[in-house]
């Protein structure tokens, strides 16, 4: 039987406020001591009040209206209750039936080459959670320790609908959905440093099904991979209980990496489990139509509109201008670059150069260092420097990748690096003439080849002239020497 995928995603992104959702602690308690971020608010003492932060307010708001959401002019915030031992309060001020943001969408390429339209049900704002630490001593016994610094940071949950139908359809959501939250600036969206985390809803139906089944919840995600790995771990184990006749369950799961597995940890609660009410020490929030255009106004160019925009006024491929407008401060490089160039008639070349070097090398560097693009040592106008040796003839493309990497090592400019090693290529016919005619001194037999119709003994001996000259020489001065001497029929 052919089954269907059916995944809904709920995302909680952390918000780029320098103060907490209810109080006026830092959040920038990555590398504080623990509980030194911390005010009775954050503690859950009796009597406090919270109040609400605006700059987060309208960081969900500028999310909805990028996610194309309808802003609704009543909002209001609920308490969502459950006995955790990271929830100081014993609930989550969160939103219920009154969110901030509605009814949205956001497109994904399919793995047919399409797009596929994916549903955002809501955009809420509510608060995190303590931090719970586990600890064993040297005896044995083991303790859970609590640091509430980060208890109170503003969260953003953004829910879809359950309109993705495979792994690497949600990956892709995730993604674009990460790019668009840092082009906006709202959050860093950093899976592995818990600023975007992911709980993933999967179940799988006969294909034409129009009954939902039972859904399971895979949590412990913290990369794009392990989302994709999970679910691709949860499709199979589904599909095959459904073969051997077995009885789906709804139920939460962990993601378990080391093992490539999910296990279960409890039945998935429903929303009535949370008893939902209005929170009382808040007042209903009204968004003008006035503060909805403003916060519309402050939106910057978004990725899919940078994309079609550097189709057309650099003459990218598509692929390379989704690939380069992926990451805002990749984008951003490189249109630093190419205004460096002169505006000589040459645009669409230099364009296309600068996408090849950091789609090329500087993406095959990143990748190996894990250096972010915002810290690399090669700026903009060193690569520009670089690539206009190139042009010159002075470094031929293998010399200036090794000169590329010595620059993203070291930091220093092209033109030092070819003095320290010696690397300026050699284009003059008269500093080549003699290598060309030694190699061909050499070389008898493929001398021979070459006038006997075997092209491939020219390329052979282009190389040994490279080699004579440590890679030095200019390929295209080279072929035109030895053509021209064995045009002339040398013999040794």
């Amino acid at each position: 039987m052919e089954y269907e995928t059916i995944i809904g995603l709920e995302v909680h992104a952390q918000l780029t406020t320098r103060s907490k959702m209810y109080c006026g602690c830092s959040t920038d308690y990555v590398d504080a001591p623990p509980n030194t971020h911390v005010c009775p608010v954050c503690l859950g003492m009796p009597g406090v009040l919270p109040v609400i932060n605006r700059q987060a307010i309208e960081y969900n708001i500028m999310t909805g209206l990028a996610l194309h959401c309808e802003i609704p002019e009543n909002t209001k915030f609920d308490r969502k209750n459950y006995p955790y031992p990271d929830l100081m309060k014993g609930y989550q001020i969160s939103q219920y039936d009154m969110p901030l943001c509605l009814e949205g969408w956001l497109e994904v390429e399919t793995e047919e080459g399409g797009t596929r339209r994916i549903g955002i049900t809501r955009v809420h704002q509510e608060e995190d959670v303590a931090k719970m630490v586990h600890r064993t001593d040297p005896s044995g016994e083991s303790c859970s320790l609590i640091d509430v610094n980060r208890a109170g940071v503003p969260l953003m949950e953004i829910v879809s609908e359950p309109d993705i139908r495979s792994p690497e359809e949600a990956r892709q959501y995730l993604m674009k959905l990460r790019s668009i939250l840092r082009y906006l600036g709202v959050s860093t969206a950093d899976m592995e440093k818990g600023s975007f985390r992911c709980d993933a809803n999967i179940s799988i139906r006969p294909k034409g099904s129009t009954e939902w089944p039972p859904k399971v919840e895979v949590k412990n995600m913290n990369s794009f991979r392990a989302v994709f790995r999970a679910l691709s771990y949860e499709e199979e184990r589904q599909r095959k209980a459904l073969e051997k006749g077995e009885r789906l369950v709804q139920e939460t799961r962990g993601w378990v990496e080391e093992r490539g597995v999910t296990v279960s940890h409890r039945s998935k609660e429903e929303a009535q489990d949370y008893r939902y009410f209005p929170e009382p020490d808040l007042p209903p929030l009204v968004v003008s139509r006035e503060w909805v255009e403003e916060l519309r106004a402050r939106l910057p160019e978004l990725p899919d509109a940078r994309r079609e925009r550097f189709v057309e006024q650099y003459a990218l491929s598509g692929y390379d201008a989704e690939q380069i407008t992926a990451l805002k401060e990749q984008a951003d490089y490189y249109e630093k670059c190419v205004a460096l160039f002169p505006q000589n008639g040459d645009g669409g070349k230099n364009a296309k150069t600068v996408a090849n070097w950091m789609l090329g090398e500087m993406a095959r560097l990143l990748n190996a260092t894990g250096i972010e693009i915002d810290d690399v040592k090669v700026k903009p106008e060193h690569l520009v420097e670089m690539i206009g040796l190139v042009e010159s003839g002075t470094l031929s493309i293998n010399m200036a990748k090794t000169v590329f990497e010595e620059m993203f090592n070291t930091g220093k400019r092209a033109p030092d690096v070819v003095k320290e090693k010696g690397m300026a290529q050699i284009s003059g016919a008269s500093e080549l003439e003699g290598a060309v005619e030694k190699v061909l001194a050499e070389n008898q037999q493929a001398v021979d080849d070459y006038h006997e119709g075997k092209e491939q003994a020219l390329k052979f001996l282009m190389g040994q002239v490279m080699r004579a000259t440590k890679g030095q020489a200019n390929p295209k001065v080279v072929g035109e020497l030895l053509q021209k001497k064995l045009g002339e029929g040398q013999r040794v």
